[in-house]
């Protein structure tokens, strides 16, 4: 079966709002160790937006990434509920994609919201948390019967 498409499809000013709050999050990131910029916006359904960048670590286990620390911002502040996120980087050639303990954070908090990878051209390519982890363990399977 096909993933379903966002259930909260975005109008074209929010998607280029959304973007822009991701390429403007970028330019905090600190990340003296790859010089790899990421930026993220996320939109929770109440219509309020969280940014976050990449905090590298000396202790590169300790580096945190974008994705999550929008998440965490918006958690943090009692939001759960997300619409949208978009992530931004410098990569010219291909649309930055969240790494795999990003994708299972955002699959925590629901599997049918988009996630807008762009580019630094304000291009980008749309998909949603069941696309970007398909199959996934989340809050759900611990309800399941043994």
């Amino acid at each position: 079966m096909a993933p379903k498409r966002p259930a909260c499809t975005l109008d074209p000013e929010d998607i280029k709002q959304l973007l822009l709050s991701s390429q403007e999050a970028k330019k905090l990131a600190y990340c003296p160790y790859s010089h790899f910029p990421v930026g993220a916006a996320l939109l929770t359904s109440q219509g309020k937006v969280f940014s976050g960048c990449n905090i590298e670590n000396a202790s590169y286990p300790l580096t945190i990434c974008a994705e999550r620390t929008a998440i965490q911002k918006a958690v943090s502040e009692g939001y759960k509920d997300f619409r949208a996120m978009a992530v931004a980087s410098d990569v010219q050639d291909d649309f930055v994609s969240p790494c795999g303990a990003c994708r299972q954070v955002m699959r925590e908090f629901g599997t049918n919201w988009a996630v807008y990878m762009a580019k630094p051209d304000g291009t980008y390519m749309v998909k949603t948390v069941e696309e970007l982890l398909p199959n996934s363990f989340g809050p759900d399977d611990l309800q399941k019967p043994k």
